[in-house]
């Protein structure tokens, strides 16, 4: 590409990030390109310019260790930086011909006007995306992307004091919570904070600095860190002594099941109803049978055991089914139950005939068909 010709194109760039879409434009246009649309000539001079999707694109990839990154995404058209801090990204990467999604946590703090969004992403052993993004993904990558969701943020206002408990790459939805935190402390106080957060070994803690510069600026939060290799896993009666008041404060956390599980039931046996969860991975022991999966109209189906998902088994006969965060949490993959019975892997529950089950968390208790 001549210089003039890149001069223009970031001149067209520029004007594209400042101006609104003109969506009225682009229908006479469709018409007149038919059967091609505008966005198809629009996309060729500004890739995050589409009035029919999302879009955007990887301005930077940041090493947090060998296996994390952060990729910071500039938004295109249409695309908000509102959202709640502890909610997840949805990303669609092109990777061998199709496009693949997941959802991963939102690292950034939200920010008025167009922003940007951040997601820090740790290459998981089956992970088919997580790999590619981690080894391969590089700056000036278009990226489709779903507007930010989920359940697991602070609220309007934020209590006085609070505790998160963390593990691993758990910490990234709270890291967004205390980035925001940090970036409003200007307007309101920064509330007592108390983070427990547990790595295996010493050199897999994620934003390490930041958070102790975190404790230095901000007196109202404190950091314990606990390195299982050499001090074990936490449990509730050291909780208690390494925090006395946990009782008083409503907690948030995110990280393995087992430490999801024994907190839960902790807060349970006590009565407290302020402990908040974001679990990433399924508990695949759920005792289900397995079966022969139909996949309604298409005519195709699968044997599954009781510990491969209905989503996973449509995806090996070539049934595209729809899915997000594959974690149970967005609804994106919810589909009618015609006939058989499937268990939700997230808590044992059983589904019958009739209802609305969500594919990336099911497994089929004997022969099932689906409604499609």
């Amino acid at each position: 590409m001549s210089e003039s010709n890149r001069g223009f194109t970031r001149i067209l760039r520029a004007a594209a990030a400042r101006v609104p879409e003109p969506r009225s434009a682009h229908r006479v246009l469709d018409r007149l390109t038919h059967p091609l649309r505008a966005d198809d000539y629009s996309s060729l001079i500004y890739p995050l310019w589409s009035s029919r999707e999302l879009r955007g694109e990887i301005v930077s990839v940041r090493r947090e260790a060998d296996d994390v990154v952060t990729l910071v995404i500039k938004p295109g058209w249409g695309a908000t930086p509102t959202y709640q801090p502890g909610q997840y990204l949805g990303i669609g990467v092109l990777l061998d011909g199709r496009w693949t999604w997941r959802s991963y946590s939102l690292t950034s703090a939200p920010t008025s006007g167009r922003g940007e969004y951040s997601v820090t992403v740790k290459a998981m052993p089956e992970g088919l995306l997580s790999n590619h993004i981690v080894g391969t993904v590089k700056p000036g990558t278009i990226v489709r992307l779903a507007a930010p969701a989920g359940d697991f943020h602070l609220p309007s206002p934020t209590p006085d004091k609070l505790m998160f408990v963390t593990a691993g790459s758990g910490i990234t939805p709270v890291m967004g919570m205390l980035r925001s935190l940090d970036r409003r402390s200007g307007d309101e106080p920064f509330p007592d904070v108390v983070h427990v957060h547990s790595v295996r070994d010493r050199q897999d803690v994620l934003f390490h600095d930041e958070l102790r510069a975190l404790e230095r600026t901000q007196p109202g939060y404190t950091l314990h860190l606990r390195v299982t290799s050499e001090e074990g896993r936490i449990d509730a009666q050291q909780m208690s002594r390494l925090v006395p008041d946990w009782s008083q404060r409503p907690t948030w956390s995110c990280g393995p099941s087992a430490m999801l599980d024994e907190l839960t039931r902790h807060f349970e046996a006590t009565g407290r109803d302020d402990l908040y969860v974001e679990r990433f991975t399924i508990d695949r022991n759920a005792g289900a049978s397995g079966g022969t999966v139909t996949f309604g109209t298409t005519g195709r189906s699968v044997e599954l055991d009781g510990a491969t998902t209905i989503l996973e088994g449509g995806e090996q006969v070539g049934v595209q089914m729809p899915f997000g965060c594959r974690m149970g949490i967005c609804q994106t993959c919810v589909v009618g139950l015609e006939e058989g019975h499937v268990r939700d892997l997230r808590n044992g529950t059983d589904h019958s005939p009739g209802e609305r089950i969500q594919t990336c968390v099911s497994v089929a208790c004997g022969d099932v068909e689906l409604k499609l």
